[in-house]
């Protein structure tokens, strides 16, 4: 009975540990309020790691090693009483297979974070109410990063998950609050989302899958092909910029890739990038100093 008792145990442990999604590291920066020590800031860091990180955000069993990479850092910039003004910077990154480098995935800076909290106020995640800001503003960018990482596996595969995002960002615009609306401005995360579910941007999706399940994670054992498959997968944004010339997806896309897109191309076999540079330029004209890095 011991031993019954002691498998069910660690069974269960087991299963809890690898029922969520993310490993988030979330951090508070303070310093532009003048009172970064006081206690509410810590607490409020804590309390969102966990919810983060303890909160069951699909159906889906990810292993340890299955769990998202991601980062969150909120700015707070005003502080009064329970009244937060901040921006939220969020990262993700996936592992490439058959190597230990991690590629960056979602890069956004969302300037549109206001909420109210009083310090030890439990954080619960409801999709079919608006609760609080800070809630849906993490939760959003929670199912946006879970969507781009399933999109990096599987053709359309995040789908369901920005479909979530939209309802969180339906939810939300009956607040008073800035982002979720049509009209709150180009780079917001209305604008986003609508972005991810709209056909007219429907080649962003297939680009994703093809850059990197058919193109970093053949960089093993193929790198001439993984770095051709790049190229073609870069090269056919310019459906979207013909389109939509400068959009906020496409640009967030380059927020996250330039770096690395400028290492691909600089070293290894040789490929024809004439193409690929000028489509650069035209897609991410603001990266011109890494593209002018770019050797033919």
């Amino acid at each position: 009975m011991r031993k019954f008792l002691l498998f069910f145990i660690t069974t269960f442990v087991v299963i809890s540990a690898n029922a969520q999604e993310l490993n988030c590291s979330v951090s508070i920066d303070a310093e532009q309020t003048g009172q970064p020590n006081l206690q509410i800031f810590r607490t409020l860091e804590t309390q969102l790691r966990e919810f983060v990180n303890n909160t069951k955000w699909t159906n889906k069993v990810y292993k340890n090693q299955e769990r998202i990479d991601c980062n969150m850092t909120l700015v707070i910039s005003e502080y009064d009483g329970d009244s937060f003004t901040a921006t939220l910077q969020i990262q993700s990154s996936r592992p490439v297979f058959q190597s230990t480098y991690d590629t960056p995935v979602y890069n956004y800076f969302d300037r549109q974070v206001k909420f109210s909290y009083k310090e030890f106020e439990p954080l619960n995640f409801n999709i079919n109410s608006f609760e609080s800001n800070l809630v849906s503003v993490v939760a959003f960018h929670v199912y946006t990063i879970i969507g781009l990482d399933a999109d990096t596996f599987e053709l359309n595969g995040g789908e369901p998950y920005f479909e979530i995002a939209k309802q969180i960002t339906n939810t939300a615009a009956s607040s008073n609050f800035q982002g979720w609306k049509a009209n709150d401005g180009n780079q917001s995360r209305y604008r986003y989302n609508d972005a991810l579910l709209s056909s007219v941007y429907k080649e962003f999706h297939s680009v994703m899958y093809q850059y990197h399940r058919e193109g970093l994670d053949v960089m093993a054992s193929d790198q001439k092909k993984a770095k051709q498959t790049i190229a073609a997968a870069i090269n056919d944004l310019k459906g979207i910029n013909d389109r939509r010339p400068n959009s906020f997806l496409v640009r967030t896309f380059f927020d996250a890739k330039s770096d690395e897109i400028q290492a691909i191309f600089s070293g290894g076999p040789q490929v024809d990038i004439t193409t690929l540079v000028e489509n650069l330029n035209r897609l991410a004209p603001t990266k011109r100093s890494n593209w002018s890095e770019i050797k033919f």
